[in-house]
């Protein structure tokens, strides 16, 4: 087992291992997995020293939930660990309700029998909580995420719940927070603009951020980052491979980058990246976790994994660091930026 950092969360009370797991590759993400195996995997993160796990009302429509907090509770580890969970869409009968459009559409495989409706109001957002506690099966919920709330994700339609957040939305993460019914509140999304445009509004604690800082992602070092940090909003950075192509490299099967075929620019750049790996002996999913780790606004870095073996790979690209020559090289090539933080923070993990 590795034994992990702990880094605080915002200026809360909570302490989040510096590697988590998510949820999304074991709700049905292009293949079933089972109970059993869902509970195996997250037996096998525990083991490895994972802390943290994250899931969503969105993933396997309440199946990433349900089957998370049974399996927390069967292994009898709930009080070692921090949860998250989202906000933001409410669950329906899929009976009674049609099936949303959405950036990234997920045709979950064999899902819980509902549909997500988005619901930014007071009483969306109270609902919403309160329907992932019975599927956990929970009495607290560590992080409560407000779940793709941004012009990235709705569009024209943003401003709409924008405006339920300011006139209520925001009230009702006050009072969760406030209560202590959740220890930190943020946003869960696949931008980093909306993140800034709240944080400057409402009092988040932490924002779970995907695929937008990577090796092939630099924006956030543009200032959006730097900002967050100063307000002691903690990152935690998920989709670190890009949705595969930085797992498995350019000779894997399938690949894809943030979910679609990837471009030909991005592939030639994995295989710049590729060669400055294998001078140095790193292996790409090392130098992808820790590059994002590095930096000082990153207080936790969520990997997944759809069987034990996945997982147990992603864990022992953690084991090992990449040299501080390995990051200068990329830079000197390019392939990084100038002020990318490459300094490892009293061990990189």
């Amino acid at each position: 087992m590795t034994d992990y950092q702990k880094r605080r969360v915002g200026r809360t009370d909570l302490n989040v291992s510096s590697i988590g797991l998510g949820t999304v590759p074991l709700a049905g993400f292009k293949t079933k997995v089972s109970y059993s195996d869902f509970e195996r995997v997250i037996d096998a993160a525990y083991a490895g020293g994972v802390r943290y796990f994250d899931a969503a009302p969105m993933y396997g429509f309440g199946k990433a939930e349900y089957y998370l907090g049974h399996a927390l509770r069967e292994l009898g580890i709930r009080n070692d660990v921090l949860v998250s969970t989202k906000v933001g869409r409410v669950l329906k009968p899929v009976s009674r309700v049609a099936k949303m459009d959405s950036v990234y559409g997920i045709d979950w495989v064999d899902p819980l029998p509902f549909c997500d409706t988005y619901d930014y109001t007071y009483n969306g957002i109270m609902r919403s909580f309160e329907d992932s506690q019975c599927r956990l099966a929970l009495d607290r919920i560590d992080v409560l995420f407000v779940h793709d709330l941004g012009r990235m994700w709705h569009g024209d339609e943003n401003e709409k719940y924008m405006s339920q957040m300011r006139a209520s939305g925001f009230r009702a993460l006050d009072e969760l927070r406030s209560s202590g019914a959740v220890g930190a509140v943020g946003l869960g999304v696949n931008e980093t603009d909306s993140v800034v445009q709240v944080a400057r509004e409402f009092q988040i604690d932490c924002s779970l951020i995907a695929g937008r800082y990577t090796l092939l992602n630099h924006a956030p070092l543009q200032g959006a980052f730097d900002e967050l940090h100063e307000r002691n909003i903690s990152v935690f950075a998920a989709g670190v491979f890009n949705s595969g192509i930085l797992a498995t490299g350019t000779q894997g099967q399938a690949l894809t980058y943030d979910y679609q075929k990837v471009p030909a620019e991005i592939v030639q750049k994995v295989r710049d990246i590729e060669s400055v790996c294998r001078k140095h002996g790193v292996e790409l999913s090392t130098a992808a976790i820790q590059f994002v780790s590095m930096h000082p606004a990153v207080s936790t870095v969520l990997l997944g994994g759809q069987n034990v073996d996945e997982v147990r790979q992603n864990l022992r690209s953690t084991h090992t660091s990449a040299p501080a020559v390995f990051w200068d090289d990329l830079k000197d090539r390019g392939l990084i930026p100038q002020n990318a933080p490459t300094d490892s923070k009293g061990g990189h993990f």
